[in-house]
C-alpha cells in the first residue's frame, strides 16, 4: 500500500493515478493522520468502463448547428446580465 498526502492529491494527482492504474491502494494522510483510502476500481477482465458519448449528446441537443459570433455574444450577454 502506498501513502500520499492531501497536497499530493492536489499537486501531483498524475502520480497517484498511475499508482491506481497499477492496482495499488493509496492511504491519504493529513498531518500524518490517515483520513481516506483510494482503491482502484475492480473491472472484470475484458469488461471496459463505459465512457459517455459526449459528441452524440451534443448532436442530440444542438444537431449540426453552428453559432455565429454575434449569436454567441448575445447569448453570453443574456446569461451574464449586469455582471458582464
Amino acid at each position: 500500500m502506498k501513502t500520499a498526502t492531501v497536497r499530493d492529491l492536489r499537486n501531483d494527482f498524475a502520480k497517484l493515478e498511475a499508482w491506481l492504474g497499477e492496482g495499488e491502494e493509496i492511504r491519504i494522510e493529513r498531518r500524518g493522520e490517515p483520513i481516506a483510502m483510494l482503491t482502484p476500481l475492480k473491472v472484470a477482465e475484458g469488461e471496459k468502463i463505459k465512457i459517455p458519448d459526449f459528441e452524440a449528446r451534443r448532436r442530440a441537443i444542438w444537431g449540426d448547428r453552428v453559432f455565429s459570433e454575434e449569436e454567441v455574444k448575445a447569448m453570453r450577454e443574456e446569461e451574464l446580465g449586469d455582471r458582464g
